[in-house]
């Protein structure tokens, strides 16, 4: 695999995401587990993002993307689709929430039914589309392509990767 430079993330990056997103997500705690718990490892730390609005740390990435893209204007009245098992579409349905844009999220039939539940107290159009992910996945790239809707992916993109909380105290 080959990574272009454009591509790569930088420290400038990281702290752009950190001040786009601030107050619209919760400062999550880290806690260090007991010495030894993990041997070897000297420490571990767990990030406690349970406890973000949408359960994950994708809010944190959805948000970023949306708030980014709007930035550079490629945000329209179509607003946000995503295909998603759930956490991703989440995320992207949160951010929906808080920029008061319209989103749909596809899932596949198999998608947990308190996600699908989640998607839709959260303002989501939830669209069940075949068994898998990727069915998930060609219908929202569909949606986009024939909406104009803003393509939201679940993990691939750089702006869904430019998100504060790898940090140590």
């Amino acid at each position: 695999m080959q990574v272009s430079l454009e591509s790569m993330l930088t420290h400038a990056d990281v702290h752009a995401a950190a001040a786009r997103i601030n107050g619209r997500v919760r400062t999550t705690p880290l806690v260090q587990l007991d010495p030894g718990a993990f041997a070897p490892a000297a420490m571990v730390w767990l990030k406690l993002e349970q406890l973000q609005h949408t359960g994950s740390f994708k809010a944190r990435g959805a948000l970023n993307r949306v708030l980014c893209a709007a930035e550079h204007g490629e945000v329209g009245e179509a607003g946000l689709v995503a295909a998603s098992g759930g956490n991703a579409g989440l995320g992207v349905a949160y951010a929906a929430a808080q920029l008061d844009l319209p989103a749909r999220v596809y899932v596949p039939e198999t998608a947990p039914a308190v996600k699908v539940i989640k998607l839709r107290t959260l303002g989501a159009d939830v669209v069940q589309v075949g068994t898998k992910y990727a069915d998930a996945y060609h219908a929202a790239v569909e949606h986009a392509d024939e909406s104009g809707a803003l393509f939201c992916h679940a993990y691939d993109h750089p702006d869904i990767c430019r998100w504060p909380g790898h940090a140590r105290p």
